[in-house]
């Protein structure tokens, strides 16, 4: 069984900083493109960043314009395991952060192109 496990999310205050797991099992995501994306209530689930392997030992990332420069995807090969460094953290950032897979390694910020995806962790930033 493929799974996807969210972990790091709580609340912190405004200018603070978070780090984001995703811990895969049930399958290698070495070939496939991760991402994460969020949801804030009422809103739809948007694009946070994007990583996906191209080649020796180089990654290829993509951020949206909102976090470009404060967060900073990453990771693990070896531990199957994916992150997101959060810095310089928003109350509009507040949002249910979710990793996924895309088998088909397309890089894509849509998420119907994802076909595995985590429960989901919370970040609440405190103003």
């Amino acid at each position: 069984q493929v799974r996807m496990v969210e972990s790091g999310g709580r609340l912190v205050q405004a200018g603070g900083s978070l780090r984001l797991s995703c811990a895969g099992s049930g399958r290698t995501f070495s070939r496939d493109a991760m991402a994460w994306f969020r949801q804030a209530p009422g809103k739809e689930r948007e694009f946070v960043a994007a990583i996906t392997w191209i080649g020796g030992s180089t990654d290829y990332t993509e951020y949206a314009d909102s976090v470009k420069g404060r967060f900073t995807i990453s990771r693990d090969y070896a531990k199957n395991s994916m992150y997101l460094q959060m810095n310089n953290l928003k109350p509009e950032d507040t949002a249910v952060y979710y990793c996924a897979a895309d088998l088909n390694n397309k890089l894509t910020r849509t998420p119907v192109d994802y076909e595995y995806w985590g429960q989901g962790t919370q970040v609440t930033v405190s103003s």
